[in-house]
């Protein structure tokens, strides 16, 4: 195989990236992918959306993705636990983004080990600027 079909088949896999979004919230997942958008860094998104800790669990646990969006106000389990969990169980973490109740709640995100945080309610600027951030890591 060349060098040039091995990078065109590399710019193939990257030029799509996979988001995994946790909230049990729809209105709040929709806010989310609303501010993101179809494209971020230059790569079209792929969303899958989960609404509980089990789901989110399974899905971190059998597939891969660039970014992974977690609701830290969600109900029963919060994405700052779900974030900490992640950083301490998984071998290879993708970067966090964490969604959080109030700029004040900043510091739970360092506690949770999130690679970025943004605070409800959710200015969409913010939120894709982060996205972007994160993404380019």
């Amino acid at each position: 195989m060349s060098d040039l079909q091995t990078r065109d088949e590399n710019a193939l896999e990257t030029a799509t990236a996979r988001i995994l979004l946790y909230s049990d919230d729809r209105n709040v997942r929709e806010k989310v992918r609303f501010a993101v958008g179809s494209t971020a860094a230059g790569r079209s998104i792929e969303w899958l959306e989960t609404a509980t800790h089990e789901a989110t669990v399974t899905a971190l646990d059998g597939d891969a993705f660039d970014l992974v969006i977690l609701d830290g106000e969600a109900a029963k389990v919060g994405g700052m636990g779900i974030a900490r969990q992640m950083k301490h169980e998984m071998f290879s973490v993708p970067p966090i983004l964490l969604l959080v109740g109030r700029p004040g709640d900043a510091w739970l995100a360092t506690w949770s080990e999130a690679d970025g945080a943004v605070s409800h309610p959710l200015d969409p600027f913010a939120v894709r600027e982060a996205v972007v951030e994160l993404l380019a890591k």
